[in-house]
């Protein structure tokens, strides 16, 4: 049984991920609304791989965002702190911690916190508006806009230094990038909205960011490396709008290769799938009647020269399709469809497989043949079909996750 010291040293650590809360503030009623609160989905690249903060009672960590520019709030409260002078340990540093991760001038007094929320009033986004639409949402009509900008704009700079805190709590291994580098281009989302007295205010929703890489000779190939929306305003279709909004300002250019996106999460690998499935649909070649007949060149080519895909995504589109379009109640279909699809998936193992064959021929008449055994840990063939049947069954399942969106979408 544990002594009473121990119990109460248990009950001062805190799960961070549990005890820090977000809010984005449109109006002073959002400073206590519990419905203003959201959550981190990690915390780890502050508080350690622990995610814990000890020290504290009844501990709540406040990060508070003014709606449209972003003045930023840190502060904490808890009921009681543990005293290092009788305990002899002391209380994480929690402040310190998160301080050098956020943009200068954080408020840590709520009072000016609460007086520069006036300078929403007067906020508008930075860059050209690129793109804007309306989404009802449960039958309230909402108005979003997406701006393009870069640090030429005054005042840009320090509002993606504060945006991109964000990432700390909802993009693994997330880093800030280089915004002196002139080939970075920023793109944000706004939800365009009046507030009860009738004034036009603009609120953050999300952002990503995209790097022109130099491909040779004289073409540009955008990448895609950050992407977020806010957990406010997920799961309402945002991301399909952003998304396109980014394809439409690079797809007409003809310096631009193609699109690509730099270790895209499970997540946004979803979103992407089903916003290029859905643009592919269109173009001739991934027609119902020719998705039949297999991925060919033309397909490549057409999403290339038209959308600006790569031939690894216009492959997984191909996939998408043609499942869509396969009447899995036709055996002979059906299993056609499996087999092009575990083609695709066994390549990898083929190219290892050759390359242990190579070593072998190469060896075989060496002498160091007799020291040369097999242990590349390649399965059998039993358990490499083994292997594909699982792997074929997680795809597909992925797949209808998209398809069942693309039968349910509306022209973006």
């Amino acid at each position: 049984m544990e002594d009473s010291t121990t119990a109460r040293l248990k009950r001062l650590v805190a799960n961070s991920n549990e005890v820090l809360e977000l809010r984005l503030i449109r109006d002073l009623d959002d400073l206590h609304s519990k419905e203003a609160v959201f959550k981190p989905e990690m915390t780890y690249q502050v508080f350690g791989d622990r995610e814990i903060i000890f020290g504290y009672l009844d501990l709540s960590v406040q990060l508070f965002y003014s709606a449209g520019c972003l003045e930023t709030y840190l502060g904490m409260t808890y009921t009681e702190k543990i005293n290092p002078k009788y305990e002899g340990v002391q209380a994480d540093p929690v402040l310190t911690q998160i301080a050098p991760k956020l943009a200068p001038d954080v408020h840590y007094s709520l009072t000016n916190f609460t007086n520069a929320l006036a300078k929403d009033e007067t906020f508008t986004p930075y860059g050209e508006l690129i793109h804007s639409f309306s989404i009802n949402d449960e039958g309230t009509m909402r108005q979003f806009v997406i701006y393009k900008a870069d640090m030429s704009y005054k005042g840009f700079r320090e509002y993606h230094q504060r945006i991109q805190t964000f990432l700390l709590w909802y993009i693994d291994a997330a880093l800030f990038i280089d915004l002196d580098d002139e080939q970075w281009q920023y793109f944000n989302l706004f939800e365009k909205y009046t507030t009860s007295v009738g004034a036009t205010r603009y609120a953050t929703i999300g952002f990503a960011t995209v790097y022109r890489y130099y491909a040779y000779p004289q073409h540009i190939r955008p990448r895609i490396a950050q992407f977020l929306i806010l957990p406010p305003f997920r799961r309402i279709g945002l991301g399909k709008h952003l998304l396109q909004a980014i394809y439409r300002e690079y797809i007409g250019r003809r310096e631009v290769k193609d699109i690509t996106v730099e270790s895209p999460s499970e997540v946004f690998q979803r979103l992407r799938n089903y916003v290029d499935a859905l643009n592919c649909s269109s173009l001739p070649s991934f027609a119902p009647q020719r998705l039949q007949q297999g991925f060919d060149n033309e397909m490549i080519t057409e999403a290339r020269n038209k959308l600006k895909i790569n031939k690894k995504q216009a492959r997984i589109v191909y996939e998408i399709l043609r499942l869509q379009a396969t009447n899995v109640a036709n055996v002979d279909e059906y299993r056609a469809y499996r087999i092009d699809v575990k083609k695709r998936l066994n390549i990898p193992f083929k190219r290892k497989q050759n390359e242990e064959l190579k070593i072998e021929r190469a060896l075989k008449n060496s002498a160091e043949k007799s020291t040369y055994t097999n242990g590349n840990g390649l399965p059998s063939d039993e358990q490499r079909k083994e292997i594909l049947e699982k792997e074929y069954r997680l795809l597909e399942e992925e797949y209808k996750i998209v398809i069942k969106r693309l039968e349910n979408a509306s022209e973006l």
